[in-house]
């Protein structure tokens, strides 16, 4: 496989939606692939090389390569964020700064979702005066933010509570 060109991977980045403070986990997982295709993620996980004394040009490169992709990732990061956000998050010294701060945040609020949303799937009930099938649609949405939070629900229990779910006038077809 070729490698992707420059302006393919700033079309990738044109691609990804916008972080506007929701749907962190998702944002963040399709930034880190993104950061991944140019090589820049590891700026993330991997401390900037400590310049010393007496160091060799390997050691120079090293570190002025580190700077560079960390410039990179930091840019991209930044320039995937909204207005308001890129605003508060561009003064953070690296990449990982940035990241950080972001984990630290919206991982918090994300916790908070993953309670609304299991109390939003558990509370929802289907009515008479709507069509069954986009009910069930809405209860499939709410089923895959699941696998988006990594929550997991058993089979068994999710149909067993969609089927308590069903409105009235399906009494007769709930048959377990």
């Amino acid at each position: 496989m070729a490698p992707q060109s420059l302006k393919e991977l700033a079309a990738d980045f044109t691609k990804l939606d916008h972080f506007d403070g929701t749907s962190f986990k998702r944002w963040q997982k399709k930034m880190h692939f993104l950061l991944a295709g140019i090589r820049v993620a590891y700026v993330l996980t991997t401390p900037k090389p400590v310049a010393r004394e007496n160091e060799t040009i390997v050691e120079t490169r090293a570190i002025v390569k580190w700077e560079q992709d960390d410039y990179i990732c930091k840019g991209h990061i930044c320039n995937t964020m909204v207005d308001s956000l890129f605003d508060i998050y561009q003064s953070k010294l690296t990449a990982k700064d940035v990241w950080d701060a972001l984990e630290a945040k919206y991982l918090l609020e994300d916790a908070t979702s993953k309670k609304f949303l299991a109390s939003k799937f558990m509370n929802y009930r289907m009515i008479d005066d709507r069509p069954i099938v986009e009910q069930f649609n809405e209860i499939l949405h709410i089923l895959s933010q699941f696998s988006q939070h990594n929550m997991k629900m058993d089979e068994e229990i999710a149909v067993s509570s969609i089927i308590d779910k069903l409105p009235s006038s399906w009494k007769d077809q709930k048959k377990f």
